[in-house]
């Protein structure tokens, strides 16, 4: 069991997210790609509740739930003190370079995690508790982080559409009918996604193809989509949701499938924006889990225990998971 120091955390895991970046960090980063590599313990969507408190920590309690800040900064360098420590402006001195527990440091696919400063710690509002926040520290703080960014185009006679209806994807539809009053089209090639779409709010559920762009340009009034949001990020979806932007749009890629987009003067439509995100703030944190003890926001999750969380990456590798795979390291939540 980890012993905390000065200014630590020892946290017990709760649940932990099994996320499809995950995949990616196992599968096909080359030696180098980043500036750490294994081994470490996988699980940076992670929640619990507070065991140890290293010396010098206030604020929080034994046995009190909290949920983590995935991304560890150094916590002194201008961007880590506007709390934006996804983007710290010296890695060199993080605990370990752009990443944290789960990322080059171990996360929380184990029944103890070592949090390195308490403000990595969000204490749980009432009504939720850490298997439902847990999946919400990433995969639904990065969907609307994303949908924050374009908020101003999201007023009541725009449309969003979300490309990928999986583990973000399901939240990011929620997210959007929480926050904005734009018409939501989801799209995704499996019947069961677009079920699960319409059951988080979607107000139409389409699969790729030809006939997506005249569709969507339906939905819109002729116009296209004010937010595309592509929770995929292969070549065929950037392709789609370029054609689905309309003029003054966004097109926001939020998954990793290593896909590219072309972009020229009349490749995409005029003004449109190209934006990448990448998780989100502690700020938007605190956010995200309020909705989530509001119950508007709510991650369907697929439970496994710790003993199987391989078999949790295989499913999620094969495409079968529904909503969010979670670990459950304890049996507090059998049954």
């Amino acid at each position: 069991m980890p012993e905390p120091g000065p200014g630590e955390v020892l946290v017990q895991v709760g649940a932990a997210g099994a996320c499809h970046s995950d995949l990616h960090l196992m599968h096909e980063f080359d030696a180098g790609a980043l500036p750490w590599g294994p081994p470490f313990t996988l699980g940076h969507e992670n929640a619990g509740w507070v065991h140890t408190l290293g010396a010098g920590v206030r604020g929080l309690e034994p046995g009190q739930p909290v949920a983590v800040v995935g991304a560890w900064g150094c916590g002194t360098c201008q961007r880590c003190l506007d709390g934006l420590e996804t983007y710290c402006e010296r890695p060199d001195l993080a605990p370990v370079p752009g990443g944290g527990g789960g990322l080059g440091l171990d996360g929380g696919m184990a029944e103890f995690l070592l949090v390195p400063a308490a403000r990595h710690l969000v204490p749980l509002p009432d009504g939720l508790d850490p298997l439902g926040a847990a999946p919400l520290t990433d995969a639904g703080l990065t969907p609307y982080h994303a949908v924050r960014r374009s908020q101003a185009k999201l007023g009541p006679t725009a449309t969003a559409v979300v490309i990928g209806i999986g583990g973000l994807g399901h939240l990011c539809v929620q997210v959007l009918k929480a926050t904005t009053a734009a018409t939501v089209v989801a799209v995704d090639p499996r019947g069961s996604a677009h079920d699960l779409a319409l059951a988080c709010g979607a107000d139409l559920a389409l699969p790729p193809g030809d006939d997506l762009l005249d569709q969507v340009r339906e939905a819109s009034h002729g116009r296209g989509a004010d937010v595309v949001l592509d929770m995929v990020g292969s070549d065929d979806t950037l392709a789609a949701g370029a054609a689905c932007v309309r003029q003054l749009g966004d097109l926001t890629i939020v998954g990793l499938g290593g896909g590219t987009l072309p972009v020229s003067f009349f490749g995409i439509a005029y003004e449109a924006s190209v934006q990448t995100t990448y998780w989100g703030n502690r700020r938007e944190l605190v956010e995200v889990l309020d909705l989530g003890a509001r119950g508007l926001l709510r991650s369907e999750s697929t439970l496994y225990t710790l003993a199987d969380a391989v078999q949790a990456y295989r499913d999620l590798a094969h495409g079968t998971v529904s909503g969010r795979a979670v670990v459950v390291p304890s049996d507090r939540y059998a049954g």
